[in-house]
């Protein structure tokens, strides 16, 4: 395994020299684009999912997801910090305070709560987590989630979606004390599923890529927040099944999604999956 870390740094160090050294690289990087790659990865000899780009007919994967993968830290602190002898956190050293307060991550990675976490709240006030077991333990699911869903269709063709920012909402009740954390790892999960689901319907789509109206108006839109005085369905825990089930139903329009972690008492309970259609 050591010898696979040291062999990937290897590469990606050359990777980001070819990219920094080049005199016009910030001239050419203006006309770069790039798009989703269906090349496999494996490591170790096993294949693994991680979403690859193509620039410059070239294969880019994030090197934070391949930390996740191959188990050595990598985090942003103002410079790439790369930690071999460290497992995966994605977080900087400094944004995990002496007294446990988390950051929670702005970029869509997974957030895996801990006991003792204490989540800054949007009312000013903390909250600390007591207990987690109920992570990818629920009673009703059939264990863990799987990684993402990758494409089965062109995501390129569908509008861009603003990833929100995170949120942590405390409710304090006469029956408990409540946290509501935006979870944008699972929300992701949503995305995608509906651009799958939209990619190879064909009421919403032809030849893999999203369909557009005459005046250039696509067939589906998919949103990564819900209004507040919208009446959004929600289920839990998570079933691919219940967005296919709503999409399938009537497929053109708009889609409104978002996830949550639910917290009382400073027990987490379940992620809720919210959907608002129009």
């Amino acid at each position: 395994m050591k010898n696979c870390i040291r062999n990937l740094l290897l590469v990606l160090a050359g990777i980001l020299a070819g990219v920094t050294l080049t005199s016009g690289a910030q001239a050419a990087a203006a006309r770069l684009t790039a798009t989703r790659s269906n090349c496999a990865v494996y490591i170790d000899g096993q294949r693994v999912e991680l979403t690859a780009y193509v620039i410059n007919d070239e294969n880019y994967v994030r090197l934070r997801d391949i930390g996740a993968k191959v188990g050595f830290n990598v985090y942003w602190d103002g410079t790439v910090q790369i930690e071999t002898d460290k497992p995966y956190t994605g977080v900087a050293p400094e944004e995990s305070k002496p007294n446990g307060t988390v950051s929670l991550p702005t970029d869509g990675s997974q957030y895996i709560p801990k006991v003792g976490d204490v989540i800054p709240c949007d009312d000013g006030t903390t909250y600390t987590v007591k207990d987690v077991s109920r992570w990818d333990a629920n009673m009703f699911s059939d264990g863990p989630l799987p990684p993402l869903p990758t494409p089965t269709c062109d995501w390129n063709s569908f509008p861009t979606a603003e990833l929100p920012t995170p949120e942590a909402r405390h409710f304090n009740r006469s029956n408990g004390d409540y946290l509501y954390v935006r979870n944008l790892y699972e929300t992701r999960r949503m995305q995608y599923t509906l651009m799958n689901l939209a990619g190879t319907n064909p009421e919403t789509s032809s030849g893999g890529k999203l369909r557009y109206g005459s005046k250039g108006t696509p067939y589906v839109r998919i949103s990564l927040t819900i209004p507040d005085n919208a009446g959004a369905w929600s289920f839990w825990p998570w079933r691919d099944s219940e967005l296919s089930k709503l999409f399938n139903s009537c497929p053109p329009g708009t889609y409104s999604v978002e996830a949550w972690d639910l917290y009382k008492d400073g027990v987490y309970n379940h992620t809720e999956y919210r959907v608002y259609v129009t």
